[in-house]
Parts: structure tokens; C-alpha cells; sequence
């Protein structure tokens, strides 16, 4: 067990609206576990992670949200948090748009916080689709083949020529209004047509559309790579690991993960970061294409939700790692992890469900790469919400994930004709549903979809 000295507190920021954001949960019970005293700027009340018992205080985030092309009032919010604490304190960033903003007000929070050192506005930088495009060809990272149209019509050939159906993405995802019908981040289209009336929506969405070849999901083609890094690029602790189930499933975040150490995902992710000289934590995204390489699709500059599957042996993680690296602490050796599996259960059972399976163990030549290797190390499960320790957050969202599921399932009924009813009873309907409404008893299943989760097939959205 490494020593940790806690006398420095931390304040976790999350502006994306999320109450079901696990990864905050996790980065708060991290440290708290170790004695530090932890801070969250989230929505009101935090949610179900806001009942943490290792959660100090929730400080609400900038009123009416936040521009994060002008983030001052992230500054002000800031600031009025500091002066409540009372003395400076470590701060991490748990979704792209806090990362990128605080990376614009971080000189003026220097006395304040500690924080990586990330220049160059970098974290809107790799999270910039396109300029990441551009880094991956510049320094020989596998990446889809990606066009970045200059007209409608350039957008309609490229879709043409890139081979039917693409995916289109937003290169600024986060500058995306709210509430805008038909503007996802990501997008499968399957016409030329389609491509072009994207095109012509780039003002409304506020960035650069691009267009790429569409890597197909399948086993074993989601792949994720986490990392804390200190000056120069140099990693503090790093890991990869495969999804084995996503909700939306195939399409989404990660419902279940397995920490699998591959060698061409951790050498492709290392060499970005050494490129960049990055400093801070990462979260990458692969998918494996048909040809067995391995492409990065995605570059998050901060924790990925399902860190917390790349704990080692005495439990340091990637902000664990982070937050002893600012305080100017030792960051000792990693010992052991690999084959743990971690599992957000809201999701994972509505993928299960979804899926009407759940994952299955592969043979142990296919179980990292195309290459045949040793089986994997069996480690223990990490779960997103369920601590024995700390059970009153996996109580929360289990009443608050039951509830909007309930709801949503009493709007469905609503919105649907009696007659259609009738009908749709009368089809399906077996020797036990007619007993059971004879005797007046119903039910009703809904599954509902992550806060900013696409409903859109086969294409790759992570969180």
C-alpha cells in the first residue's frame, strides 16, 4: 500500500449535466478512501454521487450554464469555490467541456488550484476531431480514413467516395446548441443526400463537418486506452482494456470493460502523448477495423468514466496518480490489474437486456489481438455504483434510474391509442398475460438512454 499524503484537498468538475456520470462518483470515492477532502462543482444537489459519505461538498457550477468559448463566468465559479475552501487545491476535470475551459482560465487560477500544465489551448485541441485527424497523420497514428468537406457538394462526394454509409462528426462537439433538432455529434449517414444537408447546417452547429470511413462494431472491436501523465509526456500510470458490452448497445459507452494490455493500442496512445508532450489524463478510444489495426476514433483530455478499471493491486489509479504527481508526491510502480472488469450495472443490464445476452469468455487466442497470446489474468470487479463502503449513491440512482425508466414507460402508454392498444395486447398476448389481465395486474419495461447518447446504429459515441 503506497503512502499518500492527503493534506492537499481536490475539487472534481464536471459542467456536463449528467447525473448519472459515474466516472465523477468514482474520482470522489478515489480520493476520499485516501483521506483527502474532496470538493464537486456539478449540477444541483450533485445527484446520487452527491450522497457519497466521501464527498465533502457540492459547490453548484457557473448559473445558466456555461460558454465554453467564453469562460468567465467558469472563473468566477471557480474562484468563489477556492475562497470557500480556503486554500489551494487540486483540480480535475471529468468531461471535455471543463476540460477545455479550464484550460483557457488556468493562468489566472494558478495561485488557486494545482492543475496540468496543458498549453496551447491542448485540450480543445485533441478534442477538435478534425485537427486530431490531422495529428494522427502527422505523426503516423492508425485513424479512419477521414475528408473534411469544403462545400455541400465536396460532402456529397466524399460520402460517395469514403463508401455508403459514413460517419459524420461534428469536429467541436461541445459548441453544439442545445436542444438543436437533428445535430448529434456523431451520425450515420447513409446517403449522399444526407451528407450534403449536414454540410449546410455547419453554421447552426458551430463547427467543421467531417466525414469518415465507417468502421463496422463487432466482438472484440472496441477498445480504450487510459493514461495519467506527468511533464514531457512521460506516463505515471497507463492501461488498455476492450468493451464487452456498450449501451446503447454497440454504439455507446462502456456497460462492462476488461483491462487487456495490448501492445499496438498502448504503443500508438504512448506515442501521442509523447508527441504532444501531454500532461494531465486521457482518455482514448479505438476500434479494430477488418484488417486487425487498431485506429483511434476518439481523444477525451480527461478521465475516462470507467477509469476505475485500471486500479492496480493496491488500488492507485489514473487520478490517484494525477493528484500525487501535482502535490509533488512519489507516484509509485504499478502492480497488477490486468483482467479486471468493471461494470456500470444501470447499463450493463440494459445492455444485457437489449443485447438478450451477456458477454461471453473467448478463447485465449482471442482475447486481446489477432495474435494468439496467454489467456488473460482474472481480476475482480470493479462495480460503477455498488460499494459495500459507500451505498447510498447505488441506492439513489438505482430509485432515480427506476423512476425515469417508470416515467418514461407511463408517457409511452400515454402517447398511444387505446385502440392501439387493444390491438397490440391482442397479438402478442399468451395463456399467463390473460390471466394476468383478467386479474387486473400489467407491466410495463422501458430501457431509457444515457443523458447525450445517440440513437443512431453502429456508430461510435463514448463517454
Amino acid at each position: 500500500m503506497h503512502a499518500f499524503a492527503n493534506h492537499v484537498p481536490a475539487v472534481v468538475l464536471r459542467l456536463d449535466r449528467n447525473p448519472f456520470h459515474h466516472g465523477t462518483l468514482g474520482a470522489v470515492r478515489s480520493l476520499g478512501r485516501k483521506g483527502v477532502e474532496v470538493h464537486a462543482v456539478v449540477e444541483a444537489g450533485g445527484g446520487p454521487m452527491g450522497r457519497s459519505r466521501y464527498l465533502h461538498a457540492v459547490h453548484p457550477g457557473p448559473p445558466g450554464g456555461l460558454d465554453p468559448e467564453t469562460p468567465e463566468a467558469l472563473l468566477e465559479c471557480l474562484t468563489g469555490v477556492s475562497e470557500r475552501i480556503g486554500r489551494p487545491a487540486v483540480l480535475i476535470a471529468m468531461d471535455d467541456l471543463s476540460a477545455i475551459a479550464v484550460s483557457r482560465v488556468a493562468p489566472m487560477l494558478r495561485e488557486r488550484f494545482r492543475i496540468p500544465h496543458q498549453p496551447d489551448n491542448l485540450p480543445a485541441r485533441v478534442a477538435d476531431k478534425a485537427e486530431l485527424s490531422r495529428l494522427c497523420a502527422r505523426w503516423g497514428v492508425p485513424h479512419p480514413q477521414t475528408v473534411v468537406p469544403a462545400s455541400g457538394a465536396e460532402a456529397a462526394e466524399a460520402a460517395w467516395r469514403l463508401g455508403l454509409p459514413v460517419v459524420a462528426k461534428w469536429s467541436r462537439p461541445w459548441l453544439l446548441p442545445a436542444g438543436a433538432d437533428g445535430l448529434r455529434s456523431t451520425t450515420l449517414v447513409h446517403t449522399t443526400a444526407e451528407a450534403r444537408r449536414l454540410y449546410e447546417r455547419s453554421a447552426e452547429a458551430g463547427s467543421r463537418l467531417l466525414l469518415q470511413r465507417f468502421l463496422p462494431a463487432g466482438p472484440d472491436t472496441d477498445w480504450f486506452f487510459h493514461g495519467a501523465f506527468t511533464r514531457g509526456g512521460h506516463p505515471l500510470l497507463v492501461g488498455s482494456g476492450r468493451k464487452e458490452l456498450s449501451w446503447p448497445v454497440r454504439t455507446g459507452l462502456t456497460a462492462v470493460g476488461r483491462w487487456l494490455p495490448d501492445p499496438a493500442v498502448e504503443e500508438a496512445a504512448l506515442r501521442l502523448a509523447e508527441h504532444l508532450g501531454y500532461e494531465g489524463i486521457l482518455d482514448l478510444d479505438f476500434r479494430r477495423d477488418e484488417r486487425g489495426v487498431f485506429r483511434l476514433v476518439d481523444f477525451n483530455p480527461r478521465p475516462g468514466a470507467q477509469f476505475r478499471l485500471f486500479a492496480d493491486a493496491a488500488g492507485l489509479d489514473v487520478v490517484q496518480a494525477m493528484y500525487l504527481d501535482l502535490t509533488g508526491q512519489r507516484v509509485p510502480q504499478a502492480s497488477g490489474g490486468a483482467g479486471r472488469v468493471f461494470v456500470a450495472e444501470n447499463y450493463a443490464l440494459l445492455a444485457a437486456v437489449r443485447g438478450r445476452t451477456l458477454p461471453r469468455r473467448r478463447p485465449a487466442a482471442d482475447t486481446a489481438s489477432p495474435k494468439p497470446g496467454p489467456a488473460p489474468e482474472r481480476g475482480r470487479v470493479e462495480a460503477a455504483w455498488f460499494a459495500s463502503d459507500d451505498l447510498r449513491p447505488f441506492l439513489a440512482m438505482l430509485a432515480a434510474f427506476l423512476g425515469r425508466g417508470a416515467a418514461k414507460g407511463v408517457r409511452v402508454l400515454r402517447g398511444v391509442p387505446a385502440q392501439g392498444r387493444r390491438t397490440a395486447r391482442a397479438v402478442v398476448r399468451t395463456p399467463r398475460q390473460r390471466g394476468r389481465e383478467r386479474s387486473g395486474v400489467t407491466s410495463a419495461v422501458s430501457c431509457p438512454r444515457p443523458p447525450g447518447a445517440s440513437a443512431e446504429p453502429d456508430e461510435l459515441v463514448t463517454r
